[in-house]
């Protein structure tokens, strides 16, 4: 037979799936002897029982009633008995602290008799019973049958205000309190169509169902979905004899830490309230004062709070958050938990703890979320209650104010004046490249989290927000609107890529300690979240069998993922190295080539461009490895909108105009017709799968051998210079085995004529391939044959396992998750189940065909802390993610190898 309910003295801290953490730490307070009021817990299971039968099992009833019966022999008292009353609070309890949950009912158990009796039990305290029943009326019915909170308020403030101007809810008498009684029932039988039930064990019936039902309450599911919490936990619910803290002077009620949750600081931090009761605190209406305090008001309640704390933190060997009453001087501990923290403070409190001697090395690494470290590098928005315009997605971490500018030209030429400016398109292209990185931030009313204008902004370390849809453009009248604020270029927004608002006007913005301190300021690094940060990544690098590149397409790139512990470029994006005037220029000129002279003319003169960006990453990755993509996208993203351009010509003809305006040029309306010709040619419609990655190079081989050769020569003249380039060239978008033999065939012998005309032989070249189609995965045997290396791909093997967009994915991904229907968007964390699997099975039947293979990742995943962990899982060599997320995957990886935690940030 299932066991629904355990009094306090049966469980521990270890059972918090099955009693809730609540009823879990209770438990071990009362078992180490802690002052706990006593109480029991109704379990999860109970919970999960109810919700799928519609009702309580009766054998949970019948336990609860035992333990009921057992409280009041303990308490030598009876539930709402008329002359002596046992009265009790109920509170709900999840395994994990949840906000959203039910708040707690107090004084279950008071009604027009028992409360008499309350009255005899404080020695005649008529004020403080009727003060009790009123808090009881109040709240069971808000919490228990959703009577409109602001009904009760606006009741005791009319009894408040009739008291005197300034009266506070100590300032109503008995007789006051008597006729607010009244108020509240009348309120609560208008609400309910019935009268406030005065059978106590109905009162506990319906308050222990209201907590199993707000397990499915929104607010619940709300931040289970916000917080990655399953929805199968279910909730417990606490049964505990009541202390007061209202009783006068000498009671009250507080919260404390045992450190400084915001600063990590070890100092006692909370506040209390005298003559209170719990909810007091949390509602704000009257005045708290610090914990210190407490010393002076009552120090041996203090001392004892004290004395409490440190055992609490000795014995969880962790920061702990306190809820405690004292009662006529008498000191009562009514939960206490893992305390929630600042991503700064859990650094510091790691970092102390390990100091102290109160954890391991390990246990420190496994107190950081390393979803939150990317927050310490960045500027945070100071909103202050500001309101945004409007909400997008938190595409690339950061905040930045700036003039709003709608062209990359107009970017770029004012950031070269001086000015701060924030580009606003409706998406980007890579004909944007240069006013992206001029720009102190990115929005986007298009596009999702792996949009062209996110992808560059994480490479770049740019703040952005993408996919605002209620951003509406109109670039003619350089305006744009949102929610019925209109914006002008020029006026000044702010954006916050770690949430996705979008504020107008200057908001302040917070500079990161960390940043400061990794760019060599020395008061910064100080500062001991530095050697915080410091030690425990020293720790991470030592525990990590997954090495970390970088995804870098420049040599300044290049240079600041090393600085940030990158072990090599996972990920070298050739396309990037197209861009610039003069070279989109020779790459139009390519792919205007009627013939094979022509196309080679172009080559010729892409090729010492290409080079000498290569010549730079070699210089600046000396010594460790290089992945270098050949070019992937097709042609026509180097060709301006073909919608755009259209329209651009006939306007041109319409007004017997000789040019066309284009976004951020002007071209003569005889090449505009040209080039329109040529963007009609090549149009696609859908171009993500058309002519392509190795399609491309299949189909003209003198682009692939053009870049090769480029690769080579970089690598011949850094090898002459004494350095150590080790190149890794990678054939994207391979589906099948011949097409990379064919294009290996093809390009090594280019490779081999560049290093013998050079006099060079590299240690390490290798040849390989992006692992990014469904078919590619599952025949990976075959093409592990023809390859030194695998890369997953995670972005295209994503959409093309779901069938989704990225781009347009961000329209419907929030209902999706909202709706379970994916547990997180595949875009940002691997899909396990589909994709993980996929990624298996080419890892099994590569390695299984080629021993030597190595394998890593170079799509946005490989800076994902739950997706590190599942490389980590699947024995991949490394993982490889911007720049600035470089630190984020050492640190996941390190936990991974030392295995997962509960994030303390629950």
């Amino acid at each position: 037979m299932t066991k629904y309910v355990y009094d306090f003295s049966e469980g521990n801290r270890d059972m918090k799936d099955l009693l809730g953490g609540k009823g879990a730490n209770l438990a071990e307070m009362t078992n180490m002897g802690l002052p706990v009021p006593p109480g029991f817990t109704i379990t999860t299971e109970a919970c999960l029982t109810f919700l799928a039968q519609g009702g309580a099992p009766p054998e949970m009833l019948e336990e609860a009633g035992e333990h009921l019966r057992g409280l009041e022999n303990a308490m030598g008292k009876t539930l709402g008995d008329p002359d002596d009353p046992l009265l009790v609070s109920v509170r709900s309890g999840a395994k994990f602290s949840m906000p959203g949950m039910m708040d707690t009912v107090l004084n279950l158990g008071l009604n027009d008799r028992s409360v008499e009796g309350l009255a005899k039990q404080t020695d005649g305290d008529v004020r403080f019973a009727r003060d009790a029943y009123r808090r009881f009326i109040q709240m069971f019915g808000k919490i228990v049958m959703d009577v409109p909170a602001d009904a009760f308020e606006h009741a005791l403030d009319e009894a408040k205000a009739a008291k005197s101007p300034n009266a506070q809810d100590t300032d109503l008498d008995a007789d006051d309190l008597s006729a607010l009684i009244e108020r509240f029932r009348a309120i609560y039988r208008e609400h309910t169509a019935e009268d406030f039930p005065q059978e106590p064990k109905d009162q506990l019936r319906l308050a222990i169902a209201a907590v199993f039902r707000s397990w499915n309450g929104k607010r619940a599911i709300d931040y289970r979905r916000q917080n990655k919490i399953s929805d199968d936990l279910g909730t417990a619910v606490n049964i505990v004899a009541m202390v007061f803290g209202n009783r006068g002077e000498d009671s009250g009620t507080g919260v404390a830490f045992t450190r400084d949750p915001s600063t990590g600081e070890k100092v006692p931090y909370g506040d209390y309230l005298e003559n209170a009761q719990g909810e007091d605190v949390v509602a704000g209406i009257r005045n708290t004062k610090r914990i210190a305090e407490l010393e002076r008001i009552d120090p041996d309640s203090y001392r004892g709070l004290m004395d409490v704390m440190r055992t609490l933190e000795g014995h969880y060997h962790d920061m702990c958050d306190i809820e405690f009453t004292i009662e006529k001087g008498k000191l009562w501990i009514l939960q206490t938990r893992i305390g929630k923290r600042t991503a700064f403070a859990e650094w510091v409190m790691a970092y102390d703890m390990l100091d102290e001697g109160l954890i391991d090395e390990d246990e420190a690494l496994l107190r950081v979320d390393a979803n939150r470290l990317e927050e310490l590098f960045k500027r945070r928005v100071k909103a202050d209650g500001a309101r945004p315009i409007a909400k997008g997605l938190n595409a690339s971490p950061g905040a930045a104010t700036g003039a709003v500018v709608f062209t990359a030209d107009d970017a770029q030429e004012r950031a070269n004046a001086g000015d701060k400016v924030v580009l606003v398109r409706r998406e980007t292209t890579p004909d944007d490249y240069h006013g992206m990185i001029a720009s102190q931030g990115i929005l986007t009313s298009a596009g999702g989290t792996n949009s062209h204008a996110a992808v560059v902004a994480r490479g770049e370390g740019i703040p952005a927000v993408c996919g605002a849809d209620a951003i509406k453009l109109d670039p003619a009248g350089k305006t744009f609107t949102a929610n019925g604020t209109t914006v002008q270029e020029g006026e000044v927004v702010t954006i916050d890529g770690f949430t996705g608002n979008v504020y107008v006007g200057e908001l302040p913005l917070k500079e990161s300690v960390l940043e400061k301190a990794r760019s060599g300021d020395e008061g910064a690094r100080g500062e001991k979240i530095w050697k915080a940060f410091e030690r425990l990544m020293s720790v991470a690098d030592a525990r990590r069998r997954l090495r970390v590149r970088a995804n870098a397409d420049t040599p300044d790139q290049s240079s600041n993922a090393r600085d940030r512990g990158a072990e090599g470029i996972g990920l070298c994006r050739t396309e990037h190295m197209f861009l610039g005037e003069e070279r989109v220029g020779a790459v139009r000129q390519m792919i205007f080539a009627e013939t094979e002279s022509e196309e080679q003319r172009a080559y010729d003169a892409l090729l010492p461009l290409q080079r000498e960006d290569f010549v730079g990453i070699f210089r600046a990755m000396d010594g460790l490895p290089v992945t270098v993509r050949l070019l992937d996208p097709p042609l026509h993203e180097f060709l301006p909108n073909q919608v755009e351009l259209a329209v651009g010509v006939a306007r041109a003809e319409e007004r017997g105009e000789n040019e066309v305006r284009l976004r951020d040029e002007r071209v003569p309306l005889d090449e505009a017709r040209v080039i329109l010709g040529k963007v009609d040619q090549l149009h696609e419609a859908n171009p993500m799968l058309g002519l392509r990655g190795v399609r491309l190079g299949i189909v003209k081989p003198g682009l692939y051998a053009m870049q090769v050769r480029a690769i080579c020569e970089a690598a011949a003249r850094v090898k002459q210079e004494g350095g150590d380039p080790k190149v890794e060239i990678m054939i994207p978008l391979v589906a099948t085995k011949p097409e990379l033999e064919q294009m290996r065939a093809e390009l090594e012998p280019v490779a081999a004529e560049v290093l013998r005309a050079e006099g060079v032989r590299l240690d390490h070249l290798e040849w390989g391939t992006m692992i990014e189609l469904p078919r590619a995965t599952v025949t990976s045997g075959e093409i592990a044959e023809a390859a030194e290396f695998f890369s997953f791909g995670t972005n295209d093997l994503t959409q093309t396992a779901f069938g989704f967009s990225r781009d347009d994915i961000g329209k419907f991904v929030g209902m999706y998750e909202e709706r379970k229907l994916v547990p997180a968007n595949p875009f940002v964390t691997i899909d396990q189940p589909g994709v993980g699997r996929l990624m298996r099975i080419a890892m099994e039947e590569g390695r299984a065909a080629n021993a030597s293979l190595h394998v890593g990742i170079c799509g946005e995943h490989g800076g994902d802390p739950a997706s590190v962990e599942f490389c980590h899982q699947l024995g991949l060599d490394y993982v490889s993610c911007s720049p600035f997320r470089v630190e984020t995957a050492r640190l996941a990886a390190g936990q991974a190898a030392v295995g997962s935690a509960e994030s303390a940030s629950r």
